[in-house]
């Protein structure tokens, strides 16, 4: 393990803008959770405190392609430096306008725009790995477990901490921590320009095609995991509550994390797969399907070990979707494509949520888990439906990062290429 993760974080710069990737990425496990908890501090009902994080959650998850696509054009940096003063003043507008108890829309408004400035920089990160390791391809897969054990890492620690915080601190400091994370973590990453990827304006000549006929697919597949998570959040505290241990849910929760954290570490230490669709098949094929047992769980314990079970194909998916998206789409348009894939999750999450609550309502909690069973297979038929184009040439250097792709070599969709390989795609 420590040849395989220290060759790749020994690279000049890797370690840093990872570490610094986990810092900016805590308010994505902390800002939403941040809302709801200071409007309930502040007298607001569930209900109030629910439409205001569903109104940052909703324009982060819609303006998170144009992030992507003006840190291709742009450059990471510029967008950053915007992204964190704007995210900044969003968050200050929206705690001043929930402790100063404005009425509707204005604390929506606010959350509004910390939502639209939110700094993509898990996508930025992970732009910057396939930049990084453009000469070394096979590390990528290493590279995005990397990525996704640190995800794990941020959903494990975040909402602890956001709740210690604004409820034995004070009612604002967990929102005030999430908020100096998104801005210092954006600013610091700008700040390492040595490890940007370069930017492609194409002056010459009109933006290489995104390959919508992979990305497509890979998104609606994503908007399926989205209801698998955001259901199964609402499933374990429904099931924990009717098993008389509420408080057990957080527990049950961090065990499915840490299932996800340690496949994640597994997988970076695998070779590169040979064909990166084939594993996004099979991996989202099987998350869905180890849902199917939960439906007959017995007790807690037997929830606990289910979820840590299913956590296993968590991480390997979400691997497999990166790498999917970095093979198939041109490398100057790679920040934007990841961002496509991170909207996906984030639509699902919302439906997945509300399906699951009408489910345990009527049928019970044990009932729900076939709505994470169901999204899971649905978003396997669509992995599994469509046929993927040859794979681009990923050919190193300068004029092969900055143009469209040619055609492949007659023989680069079966296997991979001796110099220089195909690699892990992109999430």
């Amino acid at each position: 393990m420590r040849s395989t993760y220290g060759h790749v974080l020994a690279l000049p710069g890797a370690a840093l803008f990872s570490l610094t990737g986990l810092v900016s990425r805590l308010p994505l496990s902390m800002a939403s959770l941040g809302l709801v908890l200071l409007v309930r501090e502040h007298g607001g009902s569930y209900g109030a405190a629910g439409l205001v994080a569903a109104a940052y959650v909703a324009a982060a998850a819609v303006v998170a392609p144009m992030h992507g696509r003006l840190s291709d054009r742009w450059g990471q940096r510029r967008v950053l430096v915007l992204a964190g003063a704007g995210y900044a003043a969003g968050m200050i507008a929206v705690v001043l306008a929930v402790t100063r108890e404005a009425d509707a829309p204005w604390p929506h408004l606010a959350a509004a725009v910390g939502g639209i400035f939110t700094p993509q920089t898990g996508s930025l990160v992970r732009a910057r790995w396939t930049h990084l390791l453009r000469d070394d391809r096979p590390r990528l897969t290493t590279a995005f477990a990397i990525e996704a054990v640190i995800d794990e890492v941020v959903f494990i620690v975040g909402p602890v901490l956001v709740t210690f915080l604004t409820l034995q601190v004070a009612d604002v400091a967990g929102l005030a921590t999430a908020t100096a994370a998104a801005v210092v973590g954006s600013w610091f990453l700008a700040a390492q320009t040595s490890t940007e990827p370069p930017t492609g304006r194409h002056g010459d000549g009109p933006r290489p095609p995104l390959g919508w006929a992979v990305l497509g697919p890979v998104l609606v597949a994503a908007v399926g995991i989205g209801v698998l998570f955001g259901s199964t959040e609402v499933l374990v505290v429904a099931f924990t509550e009717a098993e008389g241990s509420a408080g057990a849910a957080g527990v049950v929760l961090a065990i499915w994390a840490a299932g996800s954290l340690l496949a994640g570490v597994a997988v970076g230490l695998l070779p590169s797969p040979s064909d990166s669709v084939a594993r996004l098949r099979w991996t989202v094929l099987v998350l869905g399907l180890l849902f199917a047992p939960l439906l007959l769980a017995p007790s807690i314990a037997w929830l606990a070990v289910g979820m840590f079970v299913t956590g296993f194909m968590i991480s390997p998916t979400m691997i497999a979707a990166t790498s999917v998206v970095e093979e198939y789409v041109p490398p100057t348009r790679l920040t934007e494509a990841l961002t496509w894939t991170s909207t996906g999750l984030a639509i699902g999450v919302a439906p997945g949520a509300a399906v699951a609550g009408a489910v345990v309502d009527r049928f019970g909690a044990s009932a729900g888990f076939a709505v994470p069973l169901v999204a899971g297979v649905l978003a396997a038929v669509v992995a599994w439906s469509f046929r993927p184009p040859p794979r681009p040439d990923r050919s190193t250097g300068p004029q092969a990062s900055a143009a469209p792709s040619p055609a492949p070599p007659p023989d680069s969709s079966a296997a991979p290429s001796p110099a220089p390989p195909p690699g892990p795609s992109a999430h």
